[in-house]
């Protein structure tokens, strides 16, 4: 019989137990569940709710049970549900009545909350040390490369030249905002819900806050409905993870383009990409092409918990076993992904000359002609329809903005001076652009500085 089938006449349908379990997924949370039952049995012994020497046996024999799982050794069952009922029988066949006792005061409700976030917690530190590791990445490549430079796109046209490490660095800035979503999440979900019970807490004396700093929560949750009630910590989560992989998915998409024929800016490395099985040539961008795809399935478990959750009368309703399984493949995901693209992006050959000609073109300096005469005084609007039609001109006469002569680049801006036609450069450009955050290598190697000293520490 299930251990809550006390009022039940019937055993479950077989077809049921198949619908119901959850112990084929949520069995990774066991070292948390464990954790959490050996501080609830801690304090119900120190408020006298049971012995001193039952807690200790029943913490000794989830120390065994869990040494069982870590070897391989456990028989996890179907019939019992999920990972709760699993361990907690295993805790009754070995200790009998004693065993019994360490749901005293709690419900499965409470406790997967709990589990829940003792899980969270590890896994937030874990894909911030991850994000960590393809920062150091990048940051890595762009040190080589402050003053290479390349086309900047925007629209995918040609816009400004920029260096490419000032590029990278962008990613970098993307993964910190990251992590520090990550943190902020990890600071709200860091509540305990564990004695709040099935729906209104319990008449027995426990006291929440010992177990609380016993797993190292900042403190009890006050509202027991809200405590079993709500999964918004994991739509945060769900949230924060779905924004890495948009970044990774971003970064994934240069890869793929400047590693195309068309740019060839850079090479990944042989061991990661694959080959065609009927063309002998190709060379494929597959990492960075399933970090793309996989990017829908991180953004799918965020849509199906919101949805999930956005009909439920309070408190708990068995809908919310469903938060798990798209939770578990989401951090899945986004670990592999953020693993994988680290060493990838170490191993990126950068093909300098060939982002050094396609930033050769003469169009790319146009808004530098424009800021050339707002500095004389001209308001930037009237620069701004001058170069363009000076740009227009040049394309009527096919040919480049630097091959015009001074006296038909005073056709379309009469202030033009000699030293416009030297304006044509891109290293000259990229030098100019010291303001904070522009793409001058003086600016960008303040930045590379910053962050080799910022990610020394986690």
């Amino acid at each position: 019989m299930a251990m809550w089938g006390g009022r039940f006449e019937k055993g479950t349908d077989a077809l049921v137990a198949k619908f119901t379990e959850s112990i084929s997924y949520d069995r990774r949370l066991y070292p948390h569940d464990i954790r959490g039952s050996q501080a609830h049995v801690k304090m119900l012994a120190k408020v006298g709710i049971i012995a001193k020497a039952e807690a200790e046996a029943i913490r000794r024999e989830l120390d065994r049970i869990k040494a069982r799982i870590d070897r391989g050794e456990f028989e996890f069952k179907e019939s019992l549900e999920d990972i709760h009922m699993n361990i907690e029988a295993a805790l009754i066949e070995k200790l009998g009545p004693v065993g019994a006792k360490v749901h005293t005061g709690r419900s499965r409700n409470d406790q997967v909350a709990t589990d829940e976030r003792l899980y969270l917690r590890a896994e937030a530190d874990e894909v911030r040390e991850l994000a960590r590791g393809l920062q150091k990445s990048l940051v890595a490549l762009a040190a080589k490369h402050t003053g290479t430079i390349l086309p900047g796109f925007t629209h995918l046209q040609h816009a400004q030249p920029v260096v490419f490490a000032h590029h990278l660095l962008a990613y970098v800035e993307m993964l910190e905002r990251d992590r520090s979503r990550l943190a902020d999440c990890r600071e709200r979900l860091d509540w305990l819900p564990l004695g709040a019970g099935a729906i209104a807490g319990s008449t027995l004396p426990l006291d929440r806050e010992f177990v609380a700093r016993e797993l190292r929560f900042k403190g009890a949750l006050r509202n027991s409905m809200d405590a079993v009630a709500d999964r918004d910590y994991v739509v945060e989560f769900l949230s924060a993870l779905a924004l890495i992989a948009m970044h990774t998915s971003r970064l994934a998409e240069d890869l793929i383009l400047w590693s195309s024929q068309e740019f060839t800016f850079i090479e990944l490395d042989d061991a990661f990409c694959t080959g065609s099985s009927l063309m002998p040539q190709k060379k494929n961008p597959d990492v960075a092409e399933l970090t793309r795809g996989k990017t829908g399935r991180v953004y799918g478990h965020l849509i199906a918990m919101l949805t999930t959750l956005k009909g439920l009368p309070l408190t708990y309703n068995r809908d919310m076993q469903e938060d798990k399984q798209g939770l578990f493949d989401a951090i899945d995901t986004v670990k592999l992904i953020l693993a994988t693209l680290a060493p990838m992006m170490a191993g990126a050959k950068v093909n300098g000359k060939n982002m050094a000609a396609a930033a050769a073109d003469p169009a790319l300096m146009a808004t530098d002609l424009a800021e050339w005469l707002v500095c004389q005084g001209v308001p930037f609007r009237d620069a701004h329809h001058m170069v363009g039609r000076f740009v227009g001109d040049c394309k009527k006469r096919g040919i480049g903005l630097d091959q015009a002569t001074l006296k038909q680049m005073r056709a379309a801006i009469p202030a033009a001076k000699p030293e416009c036609l030297k304006m044509f450069d891109p290293r000259r450009s990229v030098e100019a652009r010291t303001t904070l955050g522009g793409t001058a290598p003086s600016q960008v190697k303040k930045q590379v500085a910053f962050w080799q000293k910022a990610l020394k520490t986690p």
